[in-house]
């Protein structure tokens, strides 16, 4: 048997473990196309789609000052510090920013919130991280700090409605791009990410119906195999000693550097989906790109997390971009460049109502059974965690917007969409493309972005439009010590 027949095979073998809970009956009733198989192709104009998820800026601050979708208001909003003081939306003068400020936890996220006012992001700022600039929260970038954003959101369809999938950091909402559920997850500690969810996450549908998809990370290559194999390295002590010692797991905490480990892939899908991110640009460039693609970046270096400098990631968002649109299978392509979450940052539209995934609640490991949690308690080693978790809530609400622009050949040109989305919009649109069941009742609900594209018509960008270049065109390959491109 070949390697490639046996991996195959290992992934049906998987599929089948992890969706065995699941109702066949209820799974039929509720394809987008109960008349049709599932796994049948309804929507043969789009061969790959491409998720490209970059990390913690907001809709108003990346794109506030586009002119183009509900951005700022004028006049600029304010938000007010303890002692009274209005703190107003304001344009940075530097392209870099400040570790650790301002946050997007838990608590930080709820307090931003602010009950539907979204007046909390001065204060979150003065009760997280005393002594902190609290007017970071309140900061924005324009078009001289972001012009390849900038023309990508001026050019191709814009969603000025797409939410972050909770109110919470990154692990949850990337959970949800997974899985449309976090699974209880709250914050980011890696001693948390030791569980599945019950109803499997969209790589176990794709198994299930031999539907190609690839994780694309920045991890070198054997250093992969070494966290997930173990190797009794830094993914065992996380693991082992990091879930019972808290400190431990604080020193590595956010050191998952692929989007499909926050659940646990095994073995099998590791060697078959996890793909350096060099290969994503030679599959698109042969036109040989799976039929799903979650790529990430270096989140490290090039994620635009804080305190990176954001033309760092906006060059490695640039790169990606032109190299579908110059690939071989630019004409069957879909593309969406979106956030996990608003990272801190303001946005003036407040998070609406959405449906709870499931019925597991958000906990924190603060408030679990067992060994760790003894020692969390009662040793108080993890006095962080309790103070980033430490606020009620449910995921009965979006977290807030974040910027999100469909790249396709298909594209509708001059459109802005205000259609309600999140995150499970794209498993959403992956279920309504392959006719695939949804995961929970959360993507059940979503809306898909399908509208941001028309498949009848003549593709309107069939020949790629020219866009600006990044500020810092290839900066990503030379802060990851890569070879520059060809």
């Amino acid at each position: 048997m070949s390697g490639k027949r046996l991996l195959t095979r290992l992934d049906r073998l998987s599929a089948a473990r992890r969706l065995r809970h699941r109702d066949a009956a209820r799974d039929r009733e509720d394809l987008p196309d109960p008349a049709r198989p599932a796994g049948a192709d309804l929507k043969p104009p789009i061969r790959h789609i491409v998720l490209l998820m970059m990390e913690n800026h907001s809709f108003d601050n990346y794109l506030g000052r586009l002119g183009r979708g509900e951005g700022l208001p004028d006049p600029p909003p304010v938000n007010r510090a303890r002692d009274g003081t209005a703190v107003t939306a304001h344009p940075f003068s530097r392209p870099t920013q400040t570790e650790g400020v301002p946050s997007q936890s838990w608590r930080a996220t709820h307090l931003q919130f602010g009950g539907g006012r979204n007046d909390g992001f001065v204060t979150a700022v003065e009760d997280l991280t005393p002594g902190a600039d609290r007017t970071l929260g309140m900061g924005f970038w324009q078009e001289s700090d972001l012009p390849f954003y900038h023309g990508l959101a001026r050019t191709f369809p814009l969603a000025d409605r797409w939410f972050s999938s909770c109110l919470g950091p990154t692990f949850p909402n990337r959970r949800f791009l997974m899985a449309a559920t976090a699974n209880g997850l709250i914050d980011d500690a890696i001693a948390s990410v030791i569980d599945r969810p019950s109803a499997g996450t969209i790589f176990d549908l794709l198994n299930r119906h031999g539907i190609s998809w690839a994780n694309y990370h920045h991890v070198p290559p054997g250093h992969l195999w070494r966290k997930q194999l173990g190797g009794r390295q830094k993914r065992m002590a996380t693991l082992a000693l990091g879930g019972l010692v808290p400190w431990i797991d604080h020193r590595v905490r956010g050191d998952i550097r692929c989007t499909a480990n926050l659940y646990p892939l095994g073995v099998a899908r590791t060697l078959g989906h996890l793909r350096h991110i060099e290969k994503f640009f030679e599959g698109a460039a042969a036109g040989e790109l799976p039929a799903v693609s979650i790529v990430d970046p270096d989140f490290a270096l090039s994620s635009e997390e804080n305190p990176q400098d954001i033309r760092i990631g906006e060059s490695f968002a640039a790169d990606v971009i032109d190299a579908v649109m110059r690939g071989r299978g630019w004409e069957r392509t879909l593309l969406i460049w979106f956030y996990d979450e608003h990272g801190g940052y303001y946005d003036h539209v407040a998070p609406p109502p959405a449906v709870e995934p499931d019925d597991v609640l958000p906990h924190s490991l603060v408030d679990g059974r067992g060994a760790r949690a003894w020692l969390i308690r009662h040793l108080h080693l993890f006095s962080e965690l309790r103070r980033e978790d430490d606020a009620p809530g449910r995921y009965d609400r979006y977290g807030f917007r974040v910027p999100a622009v469909v790249v396709s050949p298909f594209a509708r040109e001059a459109y802005v969409s205000s259609t309600t989305f999140d995150h499970t919009s794209a498993l959403r649109l992956i279920e309504e493309k392959w006719n695939l069941p949804p995961l929970t009742r959360r993507d059940a609900a979503a809306a898909s972005p399908w509208e941001m594209v028309d498949l009848d018509a003549p593709p309107a960008f069939r020949r790629p439009p020219p866009l600006p270049a990044a500020a810092l065109p290839h900066a990503w390959r030379r802060v990851e010590g890569l070879d520059s491109p060809p």
